[in-house]
């Protein structure tokens, strides 16, 4: 696609894709509770089953992993969740950020593209129903117009892995430099053109650059999942950017019942997924609590 023919069919598309209406509301189903397996700080000797019951005693539902992973096979992982009662939440795509699938030698682009159908598998196994990835990533050798090529090219080779496994591809917003809005977020996912393909709304990270609120709205039932965290712009204008993300849920620029009110909204059900600083099982309780309180805003 040449920069032409890029920012014409862009421009065509974009209002169609914020026109397109969120899911008829429907009575709201409470949202589940997920914690990522790195976030639980167990003892020493704490198995991996250990590990999942931390998180089902503090109140939650489901776990996060990150595959592939060589410390954890599909059969150790369906013992910890078979032992806890625990469902999988989401399954972060591992090599997407090491090896984008924006980048400009076609060999690393491959090793995301493997890894995301072997973590889609895996997914499938688990009974798990997200991959999140990353896209891609934009900087001075990958323009906007490349990387959003390259990004719909990698995905579209795993859409038959995703169908097979009965397992979504969920496309996250991240300091990427690339899909910055949800205009556009929901553009990307419509471009892929597929019913495997969705968004994973991170809401802490777009307070820098906007509002989470505005989101839900324009992705409506390309939503399928959700990480959860705060940022605070003072923290980030006072101490550097990345400090914004260093306060508890709830207590930065989040407005969490206009963003809780926007989900409801387009009769998503699915997981909240914590993405902050974990710990041992006070802190997992902490924080199980706090969701509780900010889900229900």
């Amino acid at each position: 696609m040449n920069r032409r023919n890029f920012l014409l069919t862009g421009a065509a598309a974009l209002a169609g894709a914020a026109l397109r209406p969120a899911r008829a509301q429907t009575p709201v189903t409470p949202l589940k509770k997920a914690v990522n397996l790195g976030m639980i700080k167990g003892p020493a000797n704490a198995t991996l089953a250990d590990r999942f019951k931390m998180a089902r005693d503090a109140g939650f539902e489901g776990i996060e992993l990150n595959l592939p992973d060589a410390h954890w096979n599909v059969e150790m992982l369906l013992d910890a969740k078979s032992q806890s009662g625990l469902e999988i939440a989401g399954i972060i795509c591992t090599p997407h950020w090491s090896f984008p699938l924006s980048d400009p030698d076609p060999t690393k682009r491959e090793r995301t593209v493997q890894g995301l159908q072997l973590a889609l598998q895996q997914g499938g196994e688990l009974g798990c129903k997200r991959v999140l990835l990353v896209p891609g990533v934009v900087n001075a050798q990958v323009n906007y117009a490349t990387c959003w090529e390259r990004a719909v090219e990698g995905i579209k080779r795993c859409v038959e892995s995703a169908e097979k496994a009965r397992c979504h591809i969920a496309v996250e917003n991240v300091w990427n430099q690339f899909i910055m809005n949800p205009v556009e977020a929901a553009r990307f996912v419509d471009a892929v053109q597929s019913p495997w393909v969705g968004w994973h709304f991170d809401i802490g990270n777009c307070v820098t650059y906007g509002w989470p609120e505005h989101w839900p709205q324009i992705l409506g039932s390309r939503l399928l999942n959700l990480h959860i965290k705060d940022f605070s712009r003072k923290k980030a204008n006072d101490e550097g950017l990345r400090k914004g993300f260093g306060v508890e849920l709830g207590e930065g620029d989040v407005n969490w019942p206009a963003v809780m009110a926007a989900v409801r909204a387009t009769g998503y059900s699915g997981y909240a997924i914590a993405e902050v600083p974990g710990g041992d099982a006070p802190r997992l309780q902490f924080l199980s609590e706090r969701m509780n309180q900010l889900l229900n805003a």
